[in-house]
């Protein structure tokens, strides 16, 4: 199992923890929603659940739930500013569509 930041994203998720001033890290996780099925879920973490699995990588430490890992293996997440536009994008080799808004992804 891997998840891997771009150096951006790892900035922004340091920064962001910085700026919160607590937390051991960030939440990576999916919801079903959308019209295509899934969603990203991501959030501070104060406390690791028992069933959380925890990775490291440039300084970062993201969290996953057992029942996410299996979407999320092999992702990478980068951090994109688009004119007025910025946020957090994946690049899930597990997703197999996306809606047409993007806000949802297929397996």
């Amino acid at each position: 199992m891997s998840i891997v930041l771009t150096d951006t994203a790892a900035v922004k998720m340091q920064d962001s923890l910085k700026q919160r001033g607590n937390g051991i890290g960030i939440r990576l996780g999916i919801t079903t929603t959308g019209c295509s099925g899934f969603a990203y879920v991501m959030e501070f973490v104060d406390a690791v659940a028992e069933d959380d699995d925890i990775f490291e990588d440039k300084g970062v430490k993201v969290i996953v739930d057992k029942k996410s890992q299996v979407y999320l293996d092999g992702t990478e997440v980068d951090y994109v500013k688009n004119g007025l536009n910025e946020g957090f994008e994946f690049s899930n080799p597990n997703s197999k569509g996306e809606c047409g808004c993007g806000e949802s992804f297929s397996v």
